[in-house]
């Protein structure tokens, strides 16, 4: 009798989840493999029973939008006692389960690993006691484990982010969002108390996306004594460069230097004796870990259940427990001890006040984004030293608006002048330039930008040609311009290439030029992530969402068509995100056959038991068989089974609040964005470049090697690392589970 697989969440809840839980069962249905649900954690496997069933495919259908975890979660008193884990692991042999993926968080994570370490010995017991027979115990004699992390706190070591974390920042930057216009209406101080015991992610990272006016963390509390007079100086110097309202954003662990916690109650009482005004507090509480998950949540979870399948079949012989994460990108196996380790260390050095390992520990991106929040939260820059070389450096929107241009330009801004050096915004993108449309930008001329959708400074797709370039050349030599950021898309990469050549004829141009990817298409070279990207996808999935449950009972087939020009990123990861039954991108080069097949498979799944389909399409995917034809093919193919509509989101993926992922990546590349800038100032022959993120890691690459990156038909990457997923997507949407035949 093959073996079976058992699948538990534990600790607490963290959206996406369901996510996990279905591609988990999902996979390993289609290996052919018997799929145990556990319900209710640890406590599910001690007492047996009905807590532990198996779990079909069409069981999971539905669930990936949904928050919480559908099979329930728990902490369990009798698992920590040995008594309990025999029970458990006499329950787990008698439904032949020697595979068990736990989906939780650092306490879930100490009690697989000790589960796993005592496996050999309750095997070893269960038979002396004539519970089980030799050949049940011999066959039982390891248990394969892998965890998932699965935590809003993003504390725990070996992934860059656990299940749950994203989500919990949408909750949080919402409420920031909303808060603030309240707080500047009535000019008043509102201290916001998140989630985090021991790690100050959801803190750090919400006050950055936010422009929050201070933070208390963990991991690095205020290092003076007297640290509420320093807080108050800085929130009083705000008022008065004109900020009409204060945001003070904490963790639920925040300390002093001396261990000593930090309520928000104290700090809302300081505020209000030292500033004079009334200050509110706002608890977030467990709204942080509710709702639907957000896109990326259920694409990572998608992903690493998947990939946890697969390398748990995978193993012949012993396998030692293992995390499946993401890291730089990429999916990561981790040996689960070390990590179960580091996270506790973590922990520890919080507690004993080593904060210096702690940051150690939480990795260089956490301590980047605190060293750039100390800049971003202060009232007014560093005054210029008398000495220091101050240069000029612009500002430029290029290509179609994308979320998170607006927070660029405020994080470029404000650390250019903080270094000493005088920042110049030009309007309305290269036509801006060409009419030289430039002025200075002060450090207030960004305020509250950083959660603004749009493009502040106007943008369009403007590519200058023939004389144009001789009046930006003219314009830059006039302003004194001696670096340039361009933010956005392809014309803003193919302007500044079209500059670079033509430097020997126009001076001006000789120059340190940067183009930083914002786009929402994700199409552009040497980088697997653009600023807006994420908010276009949250954006489709959460139309999707409404689509999908407006038809629940009416058997109905929608068709949703996604932007991305040649570039099917949108489309793959919105249909992975949303569970559609199919996805049409270009690269795929899709056939009348497919959609006969295509359609066969979907009047044989709503003969069945199918209610609601979904098909995503890339608005490029063919030329012939666009929206209109394939609606009408299956409607008319569909024999009666289902009714069959479209819909065309068109541009609200482009429109509305960035994303934090957006707010903190564009913040990020912009940094690195002005460090270059300013090295490459300084060099007798500057070096013009586009930033990219390539496995975690930001990276400039030279713009004479745009040519090179980029397949000229389609203006596109070559290279795109989101392909690999089109697999795992076609595997979690077979009609129960049957075998997946690529094309």
């Amino acid at each position: 009798m093959p073996s079976s697989l058992g699948v538990l969440t534990s600790g607490g809840d963290a959206p996406g989840m369901n996510a996990a839980i279905r591609a988990i069962v999902r996979t390993a249905l289609s290996h052919g493999v018997e799929v145990y649900a556990v319900r209710e954690g640890f406590r599910g496997i001690v007492q047996g029973g009905k807590h532990i069933h198996p779990i079909t495919w069409e069981s999971v259908g539905g669930i990936i939008r949904r928050g919480g975890t559908s099979i329930g979660t728990a902490r369990s008193e009798a698992f920590r006692g040995r008594d309990g884990r025999l029970r458990a692991a006499r329950n787990l042999v008698s439904r032949n389960i020697d595979k068990l993926i736990v989906v939780g968080g650092d306490g879930s994570m100490i009690g697989a690993q000790l589960f796993h370490n005592e496996w050999p010995e309750l095997i070893a017991e269960l038979h002396q006691n004539g519970l089980i027979d030799q050949q049940t115990a011999d066959k039982h004699a390891i248990l394969h484990l892998i965890c998932l992390p699965g935590s809003i706190d993003n504390d725990i070591y070996g992934t860059d982010m656990s299940i749950g974390s994203d989500t919990a920042l949408h909750r949080i930057v919402n409420a920031v969002d909303a808060l603030t216009s309240t707080a500047s209406s009535y000019q008043r101080n509102f201290v916001v108390e998140v989630m985090g015991r021991h790690c100050g992610y959801l803190a750090l990272m919400s006050a950055l996306a936010t422009g929050a006016d201070w933070v208390l963390i963990p991991e690095s509390p205020p290092n003076l004594d007297n640290w509420e007079a320093k807080m108050c100086d800085v929130l009083r110097s705000g008022r008065e460069a004109g900020r009409h309202d204060s945001i003070v954003i904490m963790s639920e662990g925040a300390q002093d230097k001396h261990g000593n916690p930090i309520s928000s109650e104290h700090v809302k009482n300081v505020l209000e004796a030292e500033l004079g005004e009334p200050a509110r507090v706002t608890v977030l509480g467990h709204v942080q870990r509710g709702g639907p998950p957000s896109a990326f949540d259920r694409t990572l979870s998608t992903m690493i259940g998947n990939a946890a399948v697969e390398e748990i079949l995978n193993v012949s012989t012993t396998l030692n427990p293992v995390l499946i994460a993401m890291r730089d990108n990429r999916i990561a196996k981790m040996p689960l001890d070390s990590c179960v380790e580091k996270t506790l260390s973590a922990f520890e050095a919080t507690e004993t006040h080593n904060y210096y390992q702690a940051m150690e520990i939480r990795g260089r991106s956490y301590q980047e984004a605190f060293r750039t929040l100390r800049t971003l939260v202060r009232a007014l820059p560093h005054e210029p030293q008398p000495t220091q070389a101050r240069l000029r450096l612009a500002v430029v929107h290029s290509g179609s608006p994308a979320p998170g241009m607006n927070t660029a330009v405020r994080a470029a801004v404000r650390l250019g002048i903080d270094r000493g050096h005088i920042m110049l915004g030009v309007q309305n993108g290269f036509e801006g330039m060409i009419a030289d449309d430039i002025s200075e930008l002060n450090w207030m001329s960004v305020n509250g930008w950083a959660h603004l959708g749009g493009a502040a400074l106007g943008t369009n797709r403007k590519s200058p040609s023939g004389s144009e370039f001789k009046a930006i050349a003219q314009n830059l030599e006039s302003n004194n311009v001696q670096g340039l950021l361009v933010i956005g898309g392809w014309s803003g990469y193919e302007t500044v290439l079209a500059m670079y050549e033509k430097r020997e004829l126009f001076p001006a141009f000789d120059i340190p030029i940067v183009c930083m990817p914002a786009t929402i298409d994700n199409d552009l070279p040497n980088s697997e992530l653009s600023v807006g990207a994420d908010t276009a996808l949250n954006s489709i999935v959460e139309a999707v969402d409404k689509i999908k449950q407006s038809a629940v009972a009416s058997g109905r087939l929608f068709i949703v068509e996604v932007m991305g020009r040649f570039c099917g990123y949108l489309a793959l990861l919105s249909g992975l995100a949303t569970g559609a039954e199919r996805v049409y991108i270009h690269e795929d080069r899709i056939s009348l056959k497919d959609l006969q097949d295509d359609v066969a498979d979907l009047v044989q799944a709503f003969k069945d038991s199918r209610r609601v389909g979904l098909i995503i399409r890339n608005e490029n995917a063919n030329p012939v068989y666009d929206t209109p034809f394939i609606t009408s093919l299956f409607q008319h193919e569909g024999k009666g089974f289902f009714e069959v509509r479209h819909a065309i989101l068109g541009h609200l993926q482009q429109g509305g609040n960035p994303t934090p992922f957006d707010r903190i990546q564009a913040t990020r590349m912009a940094s690195h964005c002005i460090e270059f800038l300013v090295k490459q100032a300084r060099n007798t022959t500057p070096k013009s470049a586009f930033i990219g993120l390539h496995a975690g890691q930001l990276q400039f690459t030279d713009i004479q090697e745009l040519p090179n990156l980029t397949d000229a038909m389609y203006q596109r990457p070559k290279d795109q690392w989101w392909r690999a997923l089109r697999t795992v997507s076609r595997t979690l949407a077979q009609h129960s589970g049957e075998t997946f035949v690529s094309r």
